[in-house]
């Protein structure tokens, strides 16, 4: 089950307290950013001038995603191919997405539930 069928099922049963649905997880995603184990070798070995085939070429096949929220906070996602011959970037890049997005649920699930808790603590009179 995905979070598209997970939502109509919610829509359908007429579930209508606050949630987060996966629009809400998209609207907090600012940016994506891609890159390869080995992308980020060879990245490392420009900055200490270090020869880019001292790595293994395994790195070419873990994928990472960054994603940058709207307040700045970061997730990431990643994606291992354990065959060479099966490696597709685009693939890789979905699945490290879908991986990241994963991480995002439980951090705007608890800014919900802090948001109802603090609706529901009683009204503070200023302090004379």
């Amino acid at each position: 089950m995905n979070d598209k069928t997970i939502e109509q099922e919610i829509q359908a049963k007429g579930l209508t307290a606050p949630r987060i649905t996966p629009a809400d997880l998209q609207a907090n995603i600012a940016s994506e950013h891609y890159f390869t184990a080995g992308d980020g070798a060879h990245g490392a070995t420009l900055a200490d001038g270090r020869d880019r085939s001292v790595y293994p070429s395994s790195l070419d096949l873990l994928t990472f995603c960054v994603l940058v929220l709207r307040n700045g906070f970061t997730v990431t996602g990643e994606s291992a191919c354990a065959s060479p011959e099966n490696f597709n970037a685009e693939i890789g890049r979905k699945i490290a997405r879908q991986n990241a997005e994963q991480k995002i649920w439980p951090l705007v699930g608890y800014e919900l539930k802090e948001r109802l808790h603090q609706q529901r603590l009683p009204a503070q009179s200023p302090t004379e």
